[in-house]
């Protein structure tokens, strides 16, 4: 069984982080549906309706994530927590990238959430701890960008070869796609988030991703 742990450096420095994880086993991954595609649709539309008159950086899941990244060392100006990244899209007019059912999902869930998410095909996944630490100055891998991504000092996920996702971008190696039937979802709580609703929380997500793509869950917060 797969375990996520915590490296001491985050919480000693972050004593309230949180993450969750939840496990999807015989799920089914696809093209997005056209009535889910849809719901999205309007949803961005109402976020850009609303963001006409918010700044991006003032919003409470932004805020708080760009406090996490200064507080371990990463410039939140240059590396911009995903879900900030998404955000600012639709600040800017610009669609939301579509990939394919469990990725547009994924997406959907941080930008409703303002929180960082990460979906990883297990079957791509090395031994059986995933950490979740700071990054060393050796540290790059290719980016679902396709671009080499150094992870020196940033927050990110590694397994027993090495690092494979970040709450900035994730890695190639294990990106999720319509092969993908085992999945690894890593939920980056904002620190202030009760342990009872992030709990709730990572229900909700289990649940609603399962009525998509089917097969089941087990869902573990880590503290």
């Amino acid at each position: 069984m797969l375990t996520l742990k915590l490296d001491k450096q985050i919480t000693d420095n972050i004593p309230l982080f949180k993450t969750g994880w939840i496990l999807y086993n015989d799920i089914t991954v696809s093209e997005t549906p056209q009535s889910l595609k849809g719901r999205f649709q309007l949803f961005y539309q109402e976020q850009q309706l609303d963001l006409e008159s918010k700044n991006v950086s003032d919003l409470p899941g932004v805020e708080e994530w760009r406090a996490i990244f200064k507080t371990l060392g990463t410039d939140p100006s240059r590396y911009r927590p995903s879900h900030e990244a998404l955000i600012r899209r639709l600040k800017k007019g610009q669609d939301v990238p579509e990939i394919n059912s469990a990725v547009d999902l994924n997406n959907f869930f941080s930008i409703r959430h303002q929180i960082p998410m990460g979906l990883y095909d297990l079957a791509e996944l090395r031994g059986t701890d995933v950490v979740i630490r700071t990054g060393t100055a050796l540290e790059v891998y290719e980016g679902i960008n396709g671009r080499p991504t150094s992870m020196a000092e940033k927050l990110l996920s590694a397994d027993a070869i090495g690092s494979f996702g970040s709450p900035i971008v994730d890695s190639k190696r294990t990106m999720v796609t319509e092969k993908t039937t085992n999945a690894l979802h890593i939920i980056y709580f904002r620190p202030s988030t009760s342990v009872e609703a992030a709990e709730s929380l990572l229900s909700q997500i289990a649940d609603q991703f399962m009525q998509i793509h089917g097969g089941t869950a087990v869902v573990n917060l880590v503290l």
